[in-house]
């Protein structure tokens, strides 16, 4: 297996947990909290799906599909067109409001895009340094396993929450 395989595998890992997830799931449940504070299943998608949109675009150098595809005015949530839900307030988690439908769409279009990419790029890639803000600085694929293991603990979650909601 090389190194966009291995990537491709991780990518799609998120993917299928993020339509497990959402599938056949109550609108109800899409917002349902664990406590007054936690996330939701809708922030939790949401955001790591715009982590990954964020991140993968900046080191591919291309347009967000947040922006590019149109997915800023289709889930209409009133955050600034950046904003990727990185320390989101409780307020702010249950202002994402919007369908599984909706969520799993931006999502395959966010993974066909990872994956485009990942399959793209050579193994010297990898060593680029695609941030220097960080000591050491960041390689393309220590960014890369960043958002992969970013995006796997939120899908865990969504999973868990969904998890709880079923059982109460």
């Amino acid at each position: 297996m090389d190194h966009s395989a291995l990537l491709t595998d991780a990518f799609d890992r998120i993917q299928e947990t993020v339509h497990s997830t959402l599938a056949d799931l109550p609108a109800d449940a899409l917002t349902f909290r664990v406590d007054a504070k936690a996330n939701t299943i809708a922030w939790l998608i949401w955001h790591l799906t715009r982590v990954q949109d964020d991140h993968v675009a900046g080191v591919a150098g291309t347009a967000q599909v947040w922006t590019s595809g149109g997915w800023v005015e289709r889930l209409d949530l009133p955050f600034p067109v950046a904003d990727i839900g990185y320390g989101h307030s409780a307020d702010e988690v249950a202002k994402v409001r919007t369908g599984a439908d909706l969520l799993r769409e931006y999502h395959d279009a966010v993974h066909d895009r990872t994956v485009d990419y990942v399959q793209s790029i050579g193994p010297d890639d990898l060593d680029r340094i695609v941030d220097e803000n960080w000591d050491p600085p960041v390689t393309l694929g220590v960014r890369l396993i960043s958002v992969v293991s970013d995006d796997l603990q939120h899908a865990g979650q969504a999973a868990y929450v969904r998890g709880i909601y079923e059982r109460r």
